[in-house]
């Protein structure tokens, strides 16, 4: 098979001066191409990068490039907290599971594709490696395509295979994959895996991300049975239960036998693990985070995080007051799927106050904060003071159960406020 290869800077000598880039993201990120780009943002007059969160610096946020990049993101990761204006570099609110068709049918269909893939097999196949995701649908879409090719990438089953006939421009790299380390544990983030680990029935189909409470929660899994894995993203933690056959997908009804999910961000060990392995299957997320297909499965327990939750049941989880932080994402997918899913479980967790000691069970929500799961949405509710199933409850009884786990020090304050409320 004769492939033809470009150095990196005839490959982004392609692009357009102007129109729409989408770039992969996570462990997936281009960052040769994205190097490049930088190096010949001269010529650019307010291209549009899009994307959702990518690893490692993002230069084109410099406000010195204000004429020629503005970015669109899909998720703000924490390379761009700090530089969102809302004019050259904003936010796109958007369930996961529909940024797809925004893509492939809407307003913001991409010119070129900027992906990072495995090498050609032998019959021509790449793959897009840790991150399908969304990077499914611009591939789809656009009509120029250009990828480094990495041979540090895994080799994964599923969606994202592509021929190299369907990628106009091939660029060799050598890189290792950004890493993602399990992070230590402190004392509630402990009690609160605890706390989630007891709603989990044998034979649940998981949902979690990574981070501190998802490794918490996986923790105290090791004397579960057949637990299965239906996720937008996994990491380590569930590769440990993995290994040891507690994760066997024995349960499911949708891809039994497979861990599924739509990306994935770790160590090299699990990278290694995932390459050429057929039981890692990684789909479009449109069709993961589809609450029908999410449903289908049984015992669906989806663990999700928040940044505050008031005393109604109302969630944000994407911003401080007014500030976005992260984004939609894939939450109220799967909410609204382990709700229909027989037996299954919805969970929004968090610790009770931050870091820096602020309560996350409030009388009243942030001015201008989000709500991404509805009062109406939700089921249960975990801190490291226990679990409020919300279900079923009135307005007045979830506020008292909400009390009941809040941190003890914010509980006669909670209680007066909405002994207040009550009376307007």
């Amino acid at each position: 098979m004769n492939l033809h290869y470009l150095n990196i800077k005839d490959a982004i000598s392609k692009l357009p001066n102007s129109g729409r880039v989408f770039i992969q993201g996570a462990a997936a990120t281009p960052s040769h191409l994205l190097k490049e780009l930088m190096n010949q943002s001269a010529r650019f007059q307010n291209l549009e990068l899009m994307h959702l969160h990518t690893m490692g610096e993002a230069p084109y946020t410099n406000p010195k490039y204000s004429k020629n990049f503005k970015v669109t993101n899909f998720f703000v990761g924490a390379n761009m907290r700090n530089f969102l204006d809302y004019e050259r570099i904003d936010y796109m609110p958007c369930f996961l599971s529909e940024i797809p068709s925004v893509l492939r049918k809407g307003p913001r269909k991409p010119d070129v594709a900027l992906i990072h893939v495995s090498p050609p097999d032998r019959h021509g196949f790449c793959t897009l490696g840790t991150s399908v995701d969304v990077t499914r649908a611009a591939i789809d879409t656009a009509p120029l395509i250009i990828a480094q090719v990495n041979p540090k990438m895994p080799r994964v089953h599923g969606d994202g295979v592509l021929h190299v006939s369907e990628i106009n421009v091939l660029v060799e790299v050598d890189c290792s994959l950004p890493e993602s380390q399990l992070p230590g544990l402190n004392s509630a983030e402990e009690q609160i895996g605890k706390n989630i680990a007891e709603l989990i029935d044998d034979g649940a189909t998981l949902q979690m991300g990574i981070g501190s409470i998802p490794n918490a929660v996986l923790k105290f899994l090791t004397n579960h049975k057949d637990l299965g894995m239906h996720t937008e993203m996994w990491s380590d933690g569930a590769l440990e239960l993995i290994e040891r056959g507690v994760i066997n997908n024995r349960k499911k009804r949708v891809h039994p036998h497979k861990n599924v999910s739509t990306f994935l961000y770790g160590t090299k060990k699990l990278y290694d693990f995932i390459d050429d392995n057929p039981a890692v299957i990684q789909l479009d997320v449109a069709y993961v985070n589809n609450p029908a297909v999410i449903a289908r499965n049984p015992r669906v327990t989806a663990i999700n995080s928040a940044v505050e939750v008031d005393l109604t049941g109302q969630v944000c989880a994407d911003s401080i007051g007014s500030h976005i932080i992260s984004g939609v994402g894939g939450q109220i997918d799967f909410i609204i799927g382990a709700s229909l899913s027989e037996k299954g479980k919805p969970i929004i967790a968090m610790t009770s106050r931050t870091h820096h000691q602020v309560p996350r069970i409030v009388t009243a929500l942030k001015s201008g904060a989000g709500v991404v799961t509805t009062r109406a949405n939700i089921h249960f509710i975990v801190t490291e003071y226990g679990s409020a199933d919300l279900f079923g409850l009135t307005i007045n009884e979830r506020a008292k159960a909400l009390i009941r786990i809040a941190h003890p020090d914010d509980r006669a304050l909670l209680e007066e406020e909405w002994a207040t409320l009550k009376k307007k």
